[in-house]
């Protein structure tokens, strides 16, 4: 390396060389004090020549970023929360597991409502411990034969007023039973584990391939062109394993544990933090799969339009 010999403040460094250098350094042209900047003053000049002129031009300004402020927030609203995306009727449905006919509007400080409740997607039918009411209809009218006092075949040695008092007695306790077990499968009586189950059961009947299959209009993507569909065959069950399944109860799971960590002490729970963000990257994994896979089918579109799945949740990375 040649040797340098160093100048004078504000020069180069020189180099001592015994050979022309490959390729000549290029001359600075920097100047050594900075200038202020000119059209700061000009600003300052207009504002004293032309006043008029200099607040019209302040105004279009203003406007300017007055409209841009407000695009900003169209935009923002569009894009959405990569956890909750854009909240729909159904999705706020899982708080309550369907069963509560109104949403909870939101309270101020001082615990007045700050919005209006609105309607809500329900489904009464279901019950805890993975019944409906059809089958406790069932159970119920079965018990009551089964318990129900016989009559004597004898009637010459029977006692009317005991005959009437065993069924009077029996009318009540069969009353208190049936009061007992709409308690024990009321899910307003249960858990987040049973509403998380129910909440899996509609997403399972709402998003199911071997519901949609029939409810939507063209539920598979458009085939290519000069190619023929291929007829599939009929569903042997219910559907629990594509894409929109996953991805409606991954959503169901994400709200109930993000409301929990929006609580007065949610920021400590640093393991359930870790798991929200895994399952909001494993749905973003499904949505990106699915769009590749199903985009333009009305799968996609009632998927997005029922869960509210803004691009916040798939595009782009997320951090929580």
């Amino acid at each position: 390396m040649p040797p340098q010999i160093p100048g004078p403040q504000g020069l180069r460094a020189l180099t001592l060389c015994l050979r022309p250098a490959a390729k000549p350094r290029a001359t600075s042209l920097q100047p050594f004090i900075q200038t202020a900047n000119i059209s700061r003053k000009e600003k300052k000049r207009r504002m004293k020549q032309d006043p008029y002129g200099w607040a019209q031009s302040q105004q279009r300004k203003a406007a300017g970023v007055k409209r841009q402020d407000e695009l900003k927030k169209v935009r923002d609203e569009a894009w959405g929360s990569p956890i909750h995306g854009i909240p729909t009727p159904f999705v706020e449905s899982f708080d309550s597991a369907g069963q509560a006919p109104f949403s909870t509007p939101p309270v101020d400080i001082d615990g007045n409502p700050a919005g209006e409740a609105h309607e809500l997607p329900t489904s009464s039918e279901l019950r805890n411990f993975l019944l409906n009411e059809a089958e406790i209809q069932d159970a119920i009218s079965q018990s009551y034969i089964l318990t129900k006092p016989q009559e004597a075949t004898m009637r010459t040695s029977t006692d009317p007023v005991l005959e009437e008092n065993e069924r009077a007695e029996h009318e009540r306790n069969h009353q208190k039973a049936v009061e007992a077990l709409k308690r024990i499968t009321d899910l307003h009586n249960g858990n987040a584990k049973d509403r998380r189950h129910t909440n899996i059961r509609r997403c399972i009947d709402t998003f199911g391939r071997h519901s949609t299959d029939h409810s939507l209009e063209r539920p598979t993507p458009p085939p290519a062109r000069g190619v023929e569909p291929i007829p599939k065959p009929e569903r042997g069950g219910p559907d629990t394993g594509s894409s929109e399944v996953q991805i409606a109860i991954l959503t169901a799971k994400i709200r109930g544990l993000a409301l929990k960590l929006e609580g007065p002490k949610g920021h400590r729970d640093k393991n359930n933090k870790r798991s929200l963000r895994l399952m909001c990257h494993k749905r973003q994994r499904l949505l990106r799969y699915m769009e590749k896979k199903e985009r333009g089918s009305g799968r996609w579109e009632y998927l997005i339009e029922t869960l509210g799945l803004s691009p916040a949740t798939w595009k782009e990375q997320i951090t929580l």
